[in-house]
């Protein structure tokens, strides 16, 4: 029986339906392709994207377990930043402390991420074009998001925007010009430290 927390509107890439069915994505493409699971295609590109309502009910059908996705992984951070080099930055001191991480370059990219990558802790710009930091974090309490999630906002906004942020829902504030041991000082309070491999 599959897990009913898996949120129903989710959009999976043919990766992501792998890893919950926990097979290569060459597999789901294949089962795709010879009409045992629907799917949609891009244009252009021809990937396919495989709605989690689909997958359930092909999984119920084939007697194949799926991982419950609305478990986040304590070491899953997902980093919004408009800026690259920032983002580049926070991901490579994250992994070298023994996270997984990805990269939403803005607001609405972090929305549609939500869902797919089940992530403990989301690192959050204040400033960015299109849906803000503030637009975000909004968006968050207003769809159905696990209560662990945690909000840490690095920005270059002054201190009393940091501070504002987090009355209004942030579990923690830093200035962007961040020092490595006080960044992961930070993260470490918010979640356990990962296992490394």
């Amino acid at each position: 029986m599959l897990p009913s927390t898996l949120h129903h509107a989710t959009i999976l890439t043919s990766r992501e339906a792998g890893q919950l069915c926990g097979v290569n994505f060459r597999t789901i493409i294949l089962w795709v392709e010879c009409g045992q699971l629907r799917a949609s295609r891009l244009p252009g590109r021809g990937d396919y994207r495989i709605a989690l309502t689909d997958l359930k009910e092909f999984a119920n059908r084939s007697g194949l377990p799926i991982q419950d996705s609305s478990q986040p992984s304590v070491s899953k951070i997902l980093i919004v930043d408009d800026d690259p080099p920032m983002a580049k930055s926070i991901q490579r001191v994250l992994r070298q402390a023994g996270y997984e991480t990805q990269i939403a370059p803005d607001g609405l990219q972090a929305g549609s991420l939500i869902h797919s990558f089940q992530r403990a802790l989301m690192t959050l710009d204040l400033r960015m074009p299109g849906l803000d930091g503030f637009g975000v974090l909004n968006f968050l309490k207003k769809t159905v998001v696990m209560p662990s999630l945690k909000i840490l906002f690095i920005s270059g906004e002054s201190a009393e925007r940091l501070r504002s942020a987090c009355e209004i829902g942030a579990h923690d504030a830093l200035e962007k010009s961040i020092d490595k041991e006080r960044f992961l000082s930070a993260v470490r309070r918010l979640l356990p430290t990962p296992h490394k491999i």
